[in-house]
């Protein structure tokens, strides 16, 4: 057989930063026209490869080759010249400019010095029908959800004609259907010959759409294998070292008092004059977990804003252990019991310049324990509450407590919030997609969490687009389509098909079907 050379190899690639390293002598090779997962836990090094193959971070050992010869990427700019193209886990989109004006940026055709945007729009319009990823050029970043985000990084690839493609977990923020679709494209992409380098920690994806898949753990590479004759708990094993419980084990739920209390809740919506959400009421009791199942962009992000705060509401009710926080300043409602795992971390969960200290006692700050009657910080005590923390959760980073919070993985820093606000010992946990971009290892951890809040007679609020987690972890489901909650289902006699089609609205509670 001919040797054909690989589309891109990379040769013992290693990476260092303060107190880690992040690549140890790791090697990967991607053929031409194949879909090569690249799995590992949180912080096992594989976004931090990627960002060596983009020209994010230079190397200090290894050399990568395209088609056999060796190049240097130096910076994106590089990549993109050698057709490498990729869609970071954390979008790089300006927020105040249109998806047509994103897709574009730094490759802007113009004519006698003006933007040619009516041939940019025919190019991106024809390249979103092609691939069934239907976006609004004309909508603004920032209004819109993290799914068309999503699809707006992927068309900026198509449109600089990118050979190579890097998804670094792309369906962390995706919807079921969207998944499916997104994997869809990925196989017709790899069809037309593109190859395709995919960063995911989940192994039914893996399983479905990858030919090869690679493997780091803690910065090494562990081996590759072909997908077709292994096994999902071949791959956790491979990927975590041990044997991973995918099933969640709990107890039937003991529902006691109400804990949350929403009544009629409207919240206005930024995309349209229509509410987001529009007279919404359930309740949440201590010692069950109640899901809030949806496709992304239904109301439930404005659902979650408006109970904890971060939105005003338009109508309704809140009540919180029977007293009345509709209008409660969002520190009067922490202290009175409610933590909130938020959906996005970066925006409403880290002070990402501060340390990871820092960000464990954001919302304690002032506490006795924390604070000395002068108002100077203890910060003993706040190292060592950091550190039993760190220990607890398994939260790993380069320099333990002091290190930067930009600087850990996508999934640390997800631990990092989960540890601080599991730690407020409160009434009511919302959790907002809190296994989003985990590992299998750390998902089981978490969801461990979440049972024992409930087992322990906490209220928990989880919202998720995860079918398997909604139909594991959750004691009741609500589905909200539209803004409105259109069913509420017994996770232990539905299926996931009549759950879908709540999602879908083809299906309503009380109506004729």
């Amino acid at each position: 057989m001919n040797h054909v050379p690989y589309a891109i190899e990379m040769v013992n690639i290693t990476k260092r930063f303060p107190g880690i390293i992040a690549n140890d002598n790791v090697t990967l090779q991607l053929r031409r026209g194949e879909i090569h997962a690249l799995l590992g836990e949180n912080g096992a090094g594989k976004s931090t490869l990627m960002s060596v193959l983009f020209g994010l971070y230079q190397a200090e050992e290894g050399e990568i080759r395209k088609n056999g010869e060796v190049v240097k990427i130096n910076n994106p700019n590089d990549a993109n010249d050698l057709g490498i193209g990729m869609v970071h886990q954390h979008f790089k989109l300006v927020e105040c400019f249109s998806v047509l004006d994103n897709i574009i940026l730094g490759v802007e055709d113009t004519k006698n010095g003006m933007l040619q945007r009516e041939q940019a729009r025919e190019k991106v319009m024809s390249l979103s029908k092609r691939y069934g990823l239907s976006v609004d050029p004309d909508a603004l970043i920032e209004d819109i959800s993290v799914g068309m985000q999503q699809r707006t990084e992927i068309l900026k690839m198509l449109y600089r004609d990118n050979e190579i493609l890097i998804f670094d977990e792309p369906t962390a923020v995706l919807t079921p259907q969207e998944i499916d679709e997104l994997l869809q494209i990925m196989k017709n992409l790899a069809a037309e010959g593109k190859s395709i380098l995919f960063i995911t920690h989940k192994l039914n994806e893996i399983m479905e759409v990858a030919d090869r898949c690679s493997v780091l753990r803690k910065g090494k590479y562990i081996g590759t294998v072909d997908v077709a004759g292994c096994s999902k708990a071949d791959l956790s094993r491979m990927m975590v070292g041990r044997d991973v419980e995918f099933a969640v084990q709990k107890e039937p739920a003991k529902p006691a008092d109400v804990v949350l209390q929403v009544e009629n809740l409207s919240v206005a919506s930024k995309r349209s004059k229509k509410n987001a959400v529009s007279n919404v009421s359930f309740d949440v009791r201590a010692g069950e977990i109640v899901c809030i199942a949806g496709i992304d962009g239904n109301g439930q992000s404005e659902l979650v804003f408006g109970i904890s705060g971060l939105e005003n509401v338009v109508g309704g009710s809140v009540k919180l252990c029977g007293q009345d926080i509709t209008r409660a300043p969002i520190r009067k409602r922490s202290l009175m019991g409610m933590s909130h795992i938020p959906e996005d971390r970066h925006k409403h969960g880290l002070v990402l310049d501060y340390t990871l200290e820092d960000n464990m006692i954001l919302q304690r700050y002032f506490d006795p324990e924390f604070t000395n009657k002068f108002g100077f910080l203890r910060r003993k005590n706040i190292r060592a509450f950091a550190e039993r923390l760190i220990e607890q959760y398994d939260v790993r980073s380069g320099q333990g407590p002091i290190t930067v919070s930009r600087a850990m993985s996508g999934g640390n820093q997800q631990k990092a919030i989960i540890a601080r606000e599991i730690e407020k010992d409160p009434q009511l946990l919302i959790a907002v997609q809190p296994t989003r971009g985990l590992d299998v290892g750390a998902i089981e951890y978490i969801h461990k969490q979440i049972v024992a809040q409930r087992d322990a007679g906490k209220a928990v609020l989880l919202v998720s687009l995860e079918l398997d987690e909604v139909m594991t972890v959750s004691d009741r489901i609500l589905v909200m389509y539209e803004g409105e909650i259109v069913g509420e289902l017994d996770p232990k006699t539905t299926t996931v098909e009549e759950l879908g089609l709540y999602m879908a609205g083809a299906k309503k509670e009380g109506s004729a079907q």
